[in-house]
Protein backbone atom coordinates (compact mmCIF):
# COMPACT_ATOMS: atom_id res chain seq x y z
CA UNK A 1 0.00 0.00 0.00
CA UNK A 2 2.85 2.38 0.80
CA UNK A 3 4.59 1.62 -2.49
CA UNK A 4 1.32 1.96 -4.44
CA UNK A 5 0.61 5.35 -2.85
CA UNK A 6 4.09 6.70 -3.54
CA UNK A 7 4.06 5.42 -7.14
CA UNK A 8 0.63 6.97 -7.73
CA UNK A 9 1.88 10.31 -6.38
CA UNK A 10 4.91 10.13 -8.67
CA UNK A 11 2.53 9.56 -11.60
CA UNK A 12 0.58 12.70 -10.70
CA UNK A 13 -2.43 11.03 -9.08
CA UNK A 14 -4.18 12.03 -5.86
CA UNK A 15 -4.23 9.24 -3.31
CA UNK A 16 -6.59 8.42 -0.50
CA UNK A 17 -5.44 7.69 3.05
CA UNK A 18 -4.72 4.01 3.73
CA UNK A 19 -4.17 2.23 7.05
CA UNK A 20 -0.60 0.96 7.25
CA UNK A 21 -0.28 -0.35 10.80
CA UNK A 22 -0.68 0.45 14.44
CA UNK A 23 1.32 2.03 17.21
CA UNK A 24 2.14 -0.23 20.13
CA UNK A 25 0.31 0.39 23.40
CA UNK A 26 3.49 1.96 24.85
CA UNK A 27 3.95 4.25 21.83
CA UNK A 28 0.28 5.26 21.87
CA UNK A 29 0.31 6.03 25.59
CA UNK A 30 3.55 8.04 25.31
CA UNK A 31 2.26 10.09 22.36
CA UNK A 32 -1.05 10.82 24.09
CA UNK A 33 0.80 11.87 27.28
CA UNK A 34 3.05 14.13 25.19
CA UNK A 35 0.03 15.71 23.46
CA UNK A 36 -1.67 16.44 26.78
CA UNK A 37 1.53 17.88 28.29
CA UNK A 38 1.81 20.33 25.37
CA UNK A 39 -1.87 21.28 25.25
CA UNK A 40 -4.51 20.09 27.72
CA UNK A 41 -7.28 20.40 25.11
CA UNK A 42 -5.77 17.99 22.57
CA UNK A 43 -7.89 14.85 22.30
CA UNK A 44 -6.17 11.45 22.39
CA UNK A 45 -5.37 9.58 19.19
CA UNK A 46 -5.95 5.90 18.41
CA UNK A 47 -3.35 3.29 17.48
CA UNK A 48 -4.21 2.87 13.78
CA UNK A 49 -1.79 4.85 11.56
CA UNK A 50 -2.79 6.08 8.13
CA UNK A 51 -0.59 7.06 5.21
CA UNK A 52 -0.93 9.34 2.22
CA UNK A 53 2.71 9.97 1.30
CA UNK A 54 2.78 13.38 -0.42
CA UNK A 55 5.25 14.92 2.03
CA UNK A 56 7.50 11.84 2.03
CA UNK A 57 7.56 11.92 -1.77
CA UNK A 58 8.49 15.62 -1.84
CA UNK A 59 11.00 15.59 1.02
CA UNK A 60 12.71 12.21 0.73
CA UNK A 61 12.34 11.24 -2.94
CA UNK A 62 12.32 14.56 -4.80
CA UNK A 63 14.44 16.74 -2.50
CA UNK A 64 16.83 14.15 -1.01
CA UNK A 65 17.00 11.74 -3.97
CA UNK A 66 15.90 8.59 -2.15
CA UNK A 67 14.10 5.85 -4.04
CA UNK A 68 10.68 4.54 -3.08
CA UNK A 69 12.43 1.40 -1.77
CA UNK A 70 14.58 3.62 0.47
CA UNK A 71 11.47 5.37 1.74
CA UNK A 72 9.81 2.06 2.54
CA UNK A 73 12.92 0.95 4.45
CA UNK A 74 12.82 4.20 6.43
CA UNK A 75 9.11 3.78 7.21
CA UNK A 76 9.43 0.13 8.27
CA UNK A 77 12.35 0.90 10.56
CA UNK A 78 10.77 4.05 12.03
CA UNK A 79 7.46 2.28 12.67
CA UNK A 80 9.17 -0.58 14.52
CA UNK A 81 7.70 -1.78 17.80
CA UNK A 82 11.05 -0.80 19.38
CA UNK A 83 10.71 2.84 18.31
CA UNK A 84 10.34 5.32 21.15
CA UNK A 85 8.77 8.76 21.39
CA UNK A 86 11.00 11.80 20.93
CA UNK A 87 9.27 14.00 23.48
CA UNK A 88 11.16 17.26 23.13
CA UNK A 89 9.75 18.08 19.67
CA UNK A 90 6.55 19.97 18.87
CA UNK A 91 5.21 17.21 16.58
CA UNK A 92 4.54 13.68 17.71
CA UNK A 93 7.48 11.53 16.64
CA UNK A 94 8.94 8.12 17.32
CA UNK A 95 12.48 7.04 16.53
CA UNK A 96 14.07 3.63 16.28
CA UNK A 97 16.94 3.50 18.81
CA UNK A 98 18.63 0.70 16.85
CA UNK A 99 20.74 1.92 13.93
CA UNK A 100 19.97 0.62 10.46
CA UNK A 101 22.62 0.29 7.76
CA UNK A 102 21.29 2.01 4.64
CA UNK A 103 22.31 1.48 1.00
CA UNK A 104 24.72 4.44 1.10
CA UNK A 105 27.04 3.52 3.98
CA UNK A 106 25.22 5.32 6.80
CA UNK A 107 24.07 4.09 10.18
CA UNK A 108 20.58 5.57 10.41
CA UNK A 109 18.12 6.15 13.23
CA UNK A 110 14.80 6.42 11.39
CA UNK A 111 12.23 8.83 12.82
CA UNK A 112 8.49 8.79 12.03
CA UNK A 113 6.67 12.12 12.23
CA UNK A 114 2.91 12.03 12.77
CA UNK A 115 0.28 14.63 11.97
CA UNK A 116 -2.41 14.01 14.55
CA UNK A 117 -5.15 16.57 13.91
CA UNK A 118 -6.31 16.61 10.27
CA UNK A 119 -7.44 12.97 10.26
CA UNK A 120 -8.20 12.66 13.97
CA UNK A 121 -8.48 10.32 15.78
CA UNK A 122 -6.07 8.40 13.52
CA UNK A 123 -2.52 9.74 13.26
CA UNK A 124 -1.13 10.18 9.77
CA UNK A 125 2.45 9.13 9.06
CA UNK A 126 3.37 12.53 7.66
CA UNK A 127 7.12 12.13 7.24
CA UNK A 128 10.14 10.00 7.93
CA UNK A 129 13.54 11.43 8.75
CA UNK A 130 16.66 9.29 8.33
CA UNK A 131 18.75 10.76 11.16
CA UNK A 132 22.45 10.35 10.39
CA UNK A 133 22.29 10.21 6.59
CA UNK A 134 25.54 12.05 5.95
CA UNK A 135 26.03 10.23 2.65
CA UNK A 136 23.05 11.12 0.45
CA UNK A 137 21.91 9.21 -2.63
CA UNK A 138 22.53 10.74 -6.05
CA UNK A 139 19.61 12.93 -7.18
CA UNK A 140 17.13 11.19 -9.45
CA UNK A 141 16.69 12.88 -12.84
CA UNK A 142 13.35 14.05 -14.09
CA UNK A 143 11.63 15.07 -10.85
CA UNK A 144 11.72 18.42 -9.12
Amino acid sequence: MIRASLEAIQNGHKVKPVAIGELTNLQLEAINRHRISRNQSLPPIVAEVIFIGSHIDQSRVVRDGYSIADGIDQIVCAMSAESEIVGNLPMQTIENPEPRADRYGNQIHDRAVFECMSRHPRPELFSVVPKGDRIKPPKQKGRS
